[in-house]
């Protein structure tokens, strides 16, 4: 089965879409840009999701949810959020649908036209704040530290599964503050969770950064981000937190009741990630060989595979198979016993392929000298260990996978940014060995933008506590006081 994959080597994008499709995680849909998450993908984003979930609780956030559907009026009434939304939202005009009298189908009522047009959120920040202006008043009423689990639809032209979507499957946190102070601590403390979340459990280092003017979410005063790098060299927006001001606030005419008795707007905060993690889970791990999962949040951590010489031999595998089964679950390990009809070289290519982290093989001789072989996704290796005490084994075997996983990602990152000093080199890295290029540029729009239109580089963040340098910005020569993290990008 593996051998049906394209290679990262022969075609990077294709070697990505077989693994989304060949992989069992998604499908293409009916719908032109949509996708269909199927049971494995689902699998593994309820894993992210319910871990995520978690810290954000820890953190103090509670869940709620609010309408898919904005009315058309309410994301006018921030300039700068519907300028930047505007190409991509789907609008409702209609609220029925009729026979047509000359029999040509369906068609839209007519006389269904709906007063005000509604918008199929892309975001929710509009929707949220006109209902926060009923539920604060005081300054007892703050912190308002809300999150959201929902689906929202950005129109794409240029659709990748899991990457960008139609329509997708993500977290949307909106928080509501007495201070400036506290919501830029919320935004950074919303990075750090999502930080601490990419690097520990998907195995992938990120860079903590802020967001060039030009790269702002639409409405935001600051956005914070990670970055993460995939094999292919070009770098991936993993997560994003937002200070919004009191922008918001203003536009929905949200204030609060100090302890001094004064009326202030609040200040906020937003923060998102998305399925779009999977794509990179993806992209920073997976092999020519299938999909390689971290341990913390595959759907299936290890799978037993029996090997049987003949019906006779079925009852004693399946009994000794049976009790290492107990003994990993007992052991708080996700794992499954194949007993498919398939044979045992297809089932050690359907799990490489799904990229479970290990795989623990039982035959007669095994259970007669009282060992198993287990082979771990990561590096291939296959060791025979005692059965007895299997459960420890695998449990640090676990352990070792998503170390491993996280030091060879880091590891491929380091030698993979790189210096820039002048625009030749410039060019020059990233057309022949592509990642994060670290370079002067001299703090203006125009020069960002020229940039990104000669190279398709873009500025990815500017480092948080980035060292300052005095340096020139590599395409106008003019001063600059630290270098900017640049690649091209998904």
């Amino acid at each position: 089965m593996a051998k049906e994959l394209t290679t990262r080597q022969e075609d990077y994008s294709q070697w990505y879409n077989d693994l989304v499709i060949k992989g069992g995680l998604a499908d293409y849909s009916a719908v032109r840009g949509c996708m269909v998450i199927k049971p494995y993908g689902f699998a593994l984003w309820e894993k992210m999701r319910d871990q995520l979930d978690k810290m954000f609780k820890d953190t103090g956030h509670v869940n709620a949810y609010f309408p898919l559907f904005i009315p058309k009026s309410f994301l006018s009434k921030e300039a700068a959020h519907v300028e930047g939304f505007a190409k991509e939202c789907a609008v409702v005009t209609h609220y029925r649908l009729m026979n047509d009298p000359n029999g040509k189908g369906i068609i839209v009522d007519p006389d269904a036209k709906l007063e005000e047009e509604l918008i199929v959120r892309p975001t929710s920040e509009t929707i949220i704040w006109h209902t926060y202006r009923d539920w604060i008043q005081s300054y007892r009423d703050l912190p308002l530290l809300i999150n959201q689990w929902a689906n929202v639809v950005r129109w794409e032209m240029r659709t990748r599964l899991f990457l960008r979507t139609a329509e997708f499957l993500w977290q949307e946190g909106h928080t509501a503050h007495a201070t400036k102070e506290e919501a830029i601590e919320e935004t950074e403390r919303m990075l750090g969770v999502y930080a601490d979340f990419v690097e520990t459990y998907m195995a992938v280092p990120v860079i903590r950064g802020v967001k060039t003017p030009n790269e702002r979410f639409a409405g935001a005063e600051d956005t914070y981000c990670i970055e993460a790098l995939m094999q292919d060299g070009k770098a991936l927006q993993a997560g994003t937190s937002h200070f919004l001001g009191q922008n918001f606030a203003k536009a929905f005419d949200v204030q609060f009741l100090t302890k001094e008795n004064k009326q202030e707007y609040v200040w906020a905060t937003s923060w998102g990630v998305s399925t779009r993690l999977i794509g990179a889970l993806i992209m920073a791990h997976s092999d020519d060989n299938g999909l390689v999962m971290p341990p913390k949040i595959a759907p299936l951590q290890a799978v037993i595979v029996p090997i049987y010489k003949g019906e006779e031999s079925k009852p004693v595998i399946d009994a000794k198979a049976k009790e290492i089964l107990n003994q990993l679950k007992a052991a708080g390990v996700s794992v499954k016993y194949d007993e498919s009809d398939n044979r045992p070289g297809w089932k050690f290519a359907e799990h490489e392929l799904k990229g479970v982290p290990v795989r623990i093989a039982l035959g007669l001789r095994d259970i007669e000298n009282g060992v198993v072989e287990i082979a771990r996704r990561d590096t291939k290796e296959k060791n025979s260990v005692p059965v007895d005490g299997i459960a420890n084994t695998v449990v640090r075997l676990l352990d070792e996978i998503q170390q491993n996983m996280f030091d060879k990602a880091l590891a491929f990152r380091t030698s993979h940014t790189t210096e820039a000093n002048s625009w030749d080199e410039f060019v020059k890295l990233l057309d022949e060995k592509g990642g994060f290029i670290a370079a002067h540029w001299d703090g203006t729009p125009e020069t960002e933008d020229a940039i990104k239109e000669k190279t398709k580089a873009t500025i990815r963040c500017i480092p948080l506590n980035n060292k300052k340098e005095a340096g020139t910005c590599i395409l106008t020569g003019k001063p600059s006081q630290e270098r900017v993290l640049f690649a091209r990008a998904y």
